[in-house]
């Protein structure tokens, strides 16, 4: 079981761009232990950024990222990757190989160069292929998947490397409703399992206020707001962030806020 205490990520005055254009000005934010945030926002407010920042993918031009109150790129690489990991917006396998060998690799950080191969490992895949239903496809190619098997595929990967944050770039994309919400199912069962620190790049307002527990809200000029999908959900921040008119009201099926485009 995960340490929640262990796993809070944070951002301290976070300024991020590339070269002179700054994306992200001076944010300050908080992503709680054990809980599940989606960023939100509209095309180029520097949702990916962010999470890559938070990945230690990108280095900021201020300010600091934390977890668990250490500074992330201060950390050794396997350690950090002993605690967080991030499946990238797009993910290229290499030609011909399989699922299992492909979730496999999520075992890295946790083998030195010729350390045998232990039952911990085995265990950890195993379980990442029954959680995301691919046990049976494991000797299957990559490249022989649908869609959305290989989205599960690429998820089980990052689940074997047994982390206590997640950081997931857009991992519904290209796939149908049903396949989206199956995804977002699976994630939120590891975390409400193992306590895992979820952090998600989401475009969906509605799966983002079904699924997680906190949104937050960018916009072109920053943060919009940040806190429980209800506070965050509302026709004046839709406007601000997207310019978006729209209603907002109760999912017949879960409560929580539902948004209508006018």
């Amino acid at each position: 079981m995960t340490h929640v205490e262990d796993n809070a990520l944070t951002a301290d005055q976070l300024t991020l761009g590339y070269g002179e254009r700054t994306v992200i000005n001076a944010l300050s934010l908080d992503f709680p232990a054990g809980q599940m945030t989606a960023i939100l926002g509209p095309n180029g407010c520097g949702k990916s950024t962010l999470l890559r920042a938070l990945a230690r993918l990108i280095v900021p031009a201020a300010g600091k990222v934390r977890l668990g109150g250490e500074d992330v790129f201060a950390m050794d690489t396997r350690a950090l990757a002993r605690q967080l990991a991030i499946l990238p917006q797009s993910s290229k396998a290499p030609e011909g190989i399989t699922v299992g060998d492909l979730v496999r690799r999520g075992r890295t950080p946790w083998r030195g160069l010729f350390s045998p191969w232990s039952e911990a490992d085995a265990a950890a895949v195993s379980g990442a292929l029954n959680e995301v239903g691919l046990a049976d496809l494991s000797d299957r190619p990559i490249d022989q998947l649908s869609g959305g098997q290989r989205q599960r595929a690429w998820i089980a990967l990052v689940l074997a490397q047994n982390t206590s944050c997640l950081l997931l770039d857009e991992p519904t994309t290209w796939l149908d409703l049903a396949h989206q919400i199956e995804v977002l199912s699976l994630i939120r069962k590891r975390n409400r399992d193992q306590a895992v620190t979820v952090v998600t790049v989401l475009h969906d307002l509605n799966l983002a206020a079904r699924f997680y527990d906190r949104l937050v809200l960018l916009g072109p000029n920053g943060m919009v707001a940040a806190g429980s999908p209800q506070d965050v959900l509302t026709q004046e921040n839709l406007a601000t962030a997207f310019g978006l008119a729209a209603l907002v009201m109760p999912d017949p099926v879960t409560g929580t806020p539902m948004v209508v485009p006018r």
